[in-house]
């Protein structure tokens, strides 16, 4: 049998490949940057081919180098996902699990559900990480992420989809806007001029045009938000409206501003939050048992949501 390349070796090109820096891709592998450099010269002997081209100032993946990571990343996650089947075997929800979450959802959803999942699972090491949905989705795909909470519709491919439940836009505005004075929206009739969204890559900001609908000369804007927070300064400004998820002003997002939030009127424009996770992995489990403690901790809580309590396993 031919000489194989090893999970370390694969694993130093992957973390190159990413940062594109032989110093900090050697500090996030905690190895000196001669033993990274040493490993990939190995690996690239061992193919027989050069994988990365070097020079002073910069890190450039050749062609095979790129075809290489990309079957390296599908290598590694299935080697984790191995090694995290035979760790959760014994008892699920166990053990170290990389949670990722959206910042539209995480710090409304998030405190709610931890504290009592961390008391009743206390053999669980929870690691997170917020991001945007396609980073998340990449890293899950990478084998860097176990699970991710997103909002749909989103495009997740072939990977597991566990629904949570619905949650519901409602308009928000400064408290002198003429819609202050609905009790509730109609979304047709929603002058989209004055919407403000958050910046490309933020999925609300996708799902808010998909319940608006075309707009005169495009949703190019020239005033984008970054997060939600900012959004909410723009709104008090007087720069315009926006719709704002249910869990968001559930916890309390408008607090201490001078807005008004008023429903849409029915059918109203909603997201589905979800958890998502490799059809491959053993985490698809705990996907699902996770799903089951948010519902419940969610009701619990009395917050608002249609449970959906939908699984999607797209073919192969």
């Amino acid at each position: 049998m031919p000489a194989l390349p090893t999970l370390r070796q694969l694993s130093y090109l992957v973390e190159l490949a990413d940062r594109l820096n032989f110093r900090a891709a050697a500090e996030a592998q905690f190895v000196t940057q001669s033993t990274l450099s040493a490993g990939i010269k190995e690996l690239e002997s061992l193919l027989g081919t050069q994988l990365v081209e070097r020079d002073k100032r910069h890190v450039r993946l050749t062609a095979v180098g790129e075809d290489v990571v990309a079957r390296a990343r599908g290598l590694l996650a299935g080697a984790t996902d191995l090694a995290e089947a035979a760790r959760s075997a014994a008892a699920p929800l166990a053990g170290p699990l990389r949670l990722g979450a959206i910042p539209t959802i995480a710090p409304f959803l998030l405190p709610e559900v931890l504290p009592p999942l961390r008391r009743t699972h206390r053999e669980l090491k929870l690691y997170l990480r917020e991001d945007l949905t396609g980073r998340l989705i990449e890293r899950l795909r990478a084998g860097s992420l176990d699970v991710a909470l997103i909002a749909l519709p989103y495009d997740t491919g072939d990977l597991y989809v566990r629904e949570l439940f619905k949650d519901e836009f409602w308009f928000v505005a400064r408290e002198d806007d003429p819609g202050a004075r609905e009790k509730e929206i109609a979304i047709r009739k929603l002058d989209t001029g004055a919407v403000l969204l958050l910046e490309e890559g933020h999925c609300l900001r996708d799902h808010a045009i998909a319940a608006c609908g075309p707009r005169r000369g495009g949703w190019e804007a020239k005033v984008e938000a970054t997060s939600l927070p900012t959004l909410i300064q723009m709104i008090e400004g007087g720069l315009g409206v926006t719709l704002l998820p249910e869990i968001a002003l559930k916890a309390g997002l408008l607090k201490g501003t001078r807005l008004i939030a008023r429903p849409f009127a029915a059918p109203a424009p909603s997201r589905t939050l979800a958890l998502v996770a490799r059809r491959t992995s053993v985490r698809r489990r705990d996907a699902d048992l996770l799903a089951e403690f948010f519902l419940e901790q969610h009701r619990r809580a009395g917050r608002p949501g249609v449970p959906a309590l939908r699984r999607h396993t797209p073919k192969a």
